[in-house]
């Protein structure tokens, strides 16, 4: 299966954003103006502590110039690896546009105050399901799940706003490169790089960004 991208899509240093945040902004904007589905869906990367990877798909639920949040259970697969391994790696792949963003970096777990107001706003039902499953975990059948969801409706029945699990909370990647790929014809695509030259990790405002153009 072969796709020939068109001739006149391009990606070019004079047209690139001042800095990695407002790019993706730029982006960003142009995937949920042209009704990509899911557009904050990415493909968040880990490894544990033997460095063996794992992927999977996740929805983005914040970014800004500290990097992208994204919201799981601690003792997950990616959450447990996340915090034994704190290296990831992110994928945004919006290919009806033809384009992409690879970004690299470094986890820490958000604040626990944005978290618990990031769940605060999820649906109930949402929210009930972060407390009914173990996430990761090997389970006997789709019937210990719903058993699981009952459960935890009928402990919060009379509780107006349901607390955040002690075991859930956000992740934010800080960015120590962030890739802007764009596809051309004859597969001599666009990647232009931002690199972080300070050393992480370190606050978002430590060092400089330079502008890498990479060979597709």
């Amino acid at each position: 299966m072969r796709n020939e991208y068109a001739a006149d899509l391009g990606l070019s240093e004079s047209g690139l954003a001042a800095d990695w945040h407002a790019q993706f902004a730029r982006w960003f904007a142009d995937a949920v103006a042209a009704g990509l589905p899911e557009p904050n869906a990415m493909v968040v990367g880990t490894a544990d502590a033997a460095g063996r990877p794992s992927a999977r798909t996740v929805l983005l639920k914040g970014y800004d110039p500290e990097g992208f949040v994204f919201y799981t259970n601690h003792g997950s697969r990616k959450g447990s690896e996340a915090l034994a391994n704190p290296h990831a790696s992110l994928v945004f792949p919006w290919f009806p546009a033809y384009r992409q963003v690879v970004v690299a970096g470094w986890i820490e777990p958000v604040d626990r105050a944005e978290t618990e107001a990031y769940f605060a706003a999820r649906p109930r039902g949402a929210q009930l399901g972060a407390w009914a499953s173990p996430q990761s975990r090997v389970i006997p059948d789709r019937a210990a799940l719903d058993a699981g969801y009952r459960a935890a409706a009928e402990r919060f029945a009379d509780v107006e706003a349901v607390p955040a699990p002690p075991h859930w909370g956000g992740l934010r990647v800080r960015p120590e490169t962030v890739e802007f790929w764009q596809g051309r014809a004859s597969r001599l695509h666009d990647r232009l790089r931002f690199r972080r030259t300070a050393p992480a990790p370190g606050p978002a405002d430590d060092g400089e960004w330079v502008v890498e153009r990479l060979a597709p």
